[in-house]
């Protein structure tokens, strides 16, 4: 075999193994498409979305659904050259999705952790909405007092505490290892309990004692609140989170047949916060045959380009007040503010 042979063999086998490498080896990009759609009233994972105890909930046939965002990660280049003609599909580089410093786990658990606070800021917004009040909130119980989570301190020994700092005044009076009776709500119902106080830990900075138990300023309805496990991420679900709330827990339902989806952020104000992948999530809206999809103001332009065949009202929104006059309106048949 001539040089000038197994140079040329050489180089074919090389190319080869470079083609194959191109075609099997993932790239540093990710493909963004439309996620899960859930209905937030209703099971996933065959389990209630929201699950709420101490109080019967209404019933309702349609859907508040909540939008999400998929991530196709390990992409091939046959799949980002499709990605990049397709309108259901956008190739971008991995590190805007999976930053470089951290793995994939710890953003996963990150997204997860945003997830869960926009719960506790949907449980916020609902009760804060429907008109309960804040009250000093058992977050964390002592090991053998009669309180739980969830309970409501309303005074100790005979001083009302109507907030974590008027509980702590009514404290720095009292020495430790005193024993005090504590007046506090347990599933709507007036209880007390004697609790022996702890001294503060050394250099805390406190002076009196402390009840040894976890609280926080929150709302209190008197029945518990709380959502089940899912792999749903991110903050962008809180708009509609709220809304199953109240539709479930208020005086009548917001929604009979309709079905409505949406995204958003929210805060325990109600106000309504821009998200990511706006035009995916109004894709599968679409897809699932939604009639009306609430969109934050801020996310408006972007929705309106393109928007796919057949898309649902954009009704244009940036507070929780605006959400469900959107929703009365598209229900009476009314003009409904859009984008």
């Amino acid at each position: 075999m001539t040089r000038r042979v197994q140079t040329l063999i050489t180089g074919v086998v090389t190319l080869v193994v470079l083609a194959v490498a191109l075609v099997f080896l993932p790239l540093p990009y990710v493909a963004l498409v439309p996620g899960p759609t859930v209905n937030t009233i209703g099971d996933y994972q065959d389990k209630p979305v929201i699950v709420v105890d101490g109080k019967e909930v209404n019933q309702s046939a349609g859907n508040l659904n909540l939008t999400t965002v998929g991530v196709q990660d390990q992409i091939t280049i046959f799949q980002a050259i499709a990605g990049w003609f397709s309108d259901d599909m956008a190739i971008v580089p991995r590190e805007t999705v999976y930053p470089p410093d951290k793995t994939r786990d710890e953003t996963d658990k990150e997204n997860r952790t945003q997830y869960v606070e926009s719960e506790n800021s949907a449980i916020a917004a609902a009760l804060s909405y429907l008109g309960y009040p804040q009250k000093v909130v058992v977050v964390e119980p002592r090991d053998g007092v009669a309180l739980k989570a969830g309970d409501a301190i309303e005074a100790v020994n005979g001083q009302p505490t109507p907030n974590v700092d008027a509980l702590a005044a009514v404290m720095s009076q009292i020495p430790p290892g005193t024993a005090v009776t504590v007046a506090f709500l347990s599933d709507g119902q007036p209880q007390q309990a004697t609790v022996t106080t702890n001294e503060p830990p050394a250099g805390d900075g406190r002076s009196g004692s402390l009840l040894g138990i976890v609280v926080g300023d929150r709302y209190y309805a008197g029945f518990s609140v709380s959502f089940s496990q899912n792999d749903i991420g991110g903050p962008s679900a809180g708009l509609m989170l709220t809304l199953g709330i109240i539709n479930l827990v208020g005086p009548e339902p917001i929604i009979d047949d309709e079905f409505i989806a949406g995204t958003g952020t929210i805060s325990p104000d109600g106000a309504v916060g821009p998200i990511g992948g706006i035009r995916f999530k109004l894709k599968r809206a679409t897809s699932v045959g939604a009639e009306l999809f609430l969109t934050p103001a801020d996310n408006c332009a972007e929705a309106m380009i393109d928007p796919p065949e057949g898309a649902p009202t954009l009704a244009k929104v940036s507070n929780l007040n605006e959400a469900l006059a959107a929703i009365e309106k598209f229900r009476a048949g009314e003009d409904v503010p859009t984008c």
